[in-house]
């Protein structure tokens, strides 16, 4: 980096003229402010997701507790596959999630970097605005299974 500095006496002081525009640095954060709303927004999904995550595991430790000491019974067999088909949803869509809120945090990072390059790259920002959507909609997606799933288990205790 250093050498980068030396090689070119004059790139510091063009690098701190392009970050020293106030209007594109308010600018720049403005653009930002959704994408950061969004990533508020996964958080709090991933709340909920992690929270039934929880419970479901949970609740298949308690029954394999259960099925060790009074032994392995078809109710118990049915519930535990049940659970794991829950689980496996879950699990999913916590990764989905993960993966876009680490895509919206690509797409604040080139917000940032594209106002202070010359070369364009705002397809790269749309690119990665897009994958985001992606995960986010495959995660949500993979919650509303899990949540069907788990409403079908009332069966499962008749």
């Amino acid at each position: 980096m250093l050498d980068l500095f030396a090689s070119s006496p004059n790139l510091a002081a063009e690098l701190f003229e392009r970050t020293a525009s106030s209007f594109r640095v308010q600018e720049t954060v403005r653009l930002s402010l959704t994408p950061a709303f969004l990533l508020a927004a996964i958080g709090a999904v991933m709340n909920v997701m992690m929270s039934r995550l929880i419970w479901v595991a949970d609740r298949i430790e308690r029954l394999d507790l259960r099925m060790e000491s009074e032994g392995e019974s078809e109710r118990a067999l049915r519930e535990l596959k049940w659970l794991q088909r829950r689980r496996l949803l879950a699990q999913r869509a916590v990764v989905f999630s993960t993966l876009a809120a680490l895509t919206i945090c690509v797409v604040i990072a080139l917000l940032f970097v594209s106002a202070f390059i010359e070369p364009q790259i705002g397809s790269v920002t749309a690119v990665a605005w897009i994958a985001t959507m992606v995960f986010l909609v495959t995660s949500l997606v993979l919650l509303v299974q899990e949540t069907m799933v788990a409403a079908r288990g009332h069966r499962l205790r008749k």
